[in-house]
């Protein structure tokens, strides 16, 4: 792997927590939000995005449960309340860095 995708994937992964955070304001299940994030150009393959979500549920940040629906069992996802707390925290922080390298970009 070549140094720009090194850091291109870098780049990516705290980007895809703070979007799957957002996305799961309203509870969805693991395809659902690959689809909703997909379509917002934020791609995820399973792979990547199952154990993000068991870790961000480890960490507390998610909770789940395990329903059925169209004669499948599958398992919802959905922001906890410290999940709101730093997601909150993440988007302001997010802001403010997007602040920062505008500005430093507009002085190149």
């Amino acid at each position: 792997m070549d140094q720009f995708e090194n850091l291109r994937l870098e780049l990516r992964r705290g980007c895809l927590v703070v979007a799957a955070l957002a996305a799961l304001r309203s509870e969805q299940y693991g395809y659902t939000l690959r689809k909703a994030l997909s379509e917002h150009g934020m791609e995820i393959d399973e792979g990547t995005l199952y154990p993000l979500l068991r870790r961000l549920e480890t960490q507390g940040l998610l909770v789940s449960e395990w329903r059925e629906e169209d004669k499948r069992k599958k398992r919802f996802y959905r922001l906890s309340s410290q999940g709101e707390t730093t997601l909150e925290q993440l988007l302001t922080e997010w802001k403010s860095i997007d602040r920062s390298l505008n500005g430093i970009l507009e002085g190149v």
